[in-house]
């Protein structure tokens, strides 16, 4: 083979760090509840902070409801230029003409493969091992309380070793003061800091 002259490409790293300001990413998981109801969750992760922007949990997904849950999702202008989505039914004509209306690119990924959405799927998976693994569902507002106190965890307070073990919402250092811990999730995870 001839050897490259000059640079190689930019690499996976530039990308990301030209380009994720500008991607979101969304999916929709079930959960079942103590009744073996079905439970649909639905989710919105921003790439360049991994800050979990929106959940909301139904019963039963309508187009229209992904609509609406997009459109609470992005006010204004804090629209992001591309959206990552899986291939399913549910983000029909109706879901793309409401990402178009608000100058969003849809991005597909390719059929029967998750990996290609892989910030909302590791989302979902943190979502399940550090919270719903541990919780029986009664109900969607049970569902809806847990995934808002998660939410809260997630963005606050859960380190991310992509984010050099920042939080998605970053927080100062304390450097004096005794430490306390603080439970999150009802004692499944603990808060330390200092006072």
């Amino acid at each position: 083979m001839v050897k490259r002259r000059g640079p190689p490409s930019q690499g996976w790293r530039t990308f990301m760090r030209k380009h994720a300001p500008d991607i979101a990413a969304m999916d929709l998981f079930v959960v079942p509840t103590i009744g073996f109801d079905l439970l649909y969750a639905f989710v919105v992760v921003r790439l360049d902070r991994r800050d979990l922007v929106w959940i909301n949990v139904t019963t039963h997904p309508t187009v229209e409801w992904v609509a609406r849950q997009i459109t609470a999702t992005f006010p204004w202008d804090e629209a992001p230029d591309y959206l990552i989505r899986d291939h399913d039914r549910i983000y029909r004509s109706v879901v793309t003409r409401r990402l178009r209306a608000m100058g969003i690119r849809d991005k597909p990924t390719s059929p029967a493969s998750p990996w290609q959405n892989g910030f909302a799927e590791r989302l979902i998976g943190s979502i399940r091992h550090e919270c719903l693994d541990h919780v029986i569902v009664l109900g969607e507002v049970h569902l809806r309380r847990i995934l808002k106190s998660c939410a809260h965890y997630y963005n606050g307070v859960r380190t991310h070793r992509s984010l050099n073990k920042d939080a998605p919402v970053s927080r100062s250092v304390q450097q004096t003061g005794v430490i306390s811990s603080r439970a999150v999730l009802g004692g499944l995870h603990h808060h330390y800091g200092r006072i």
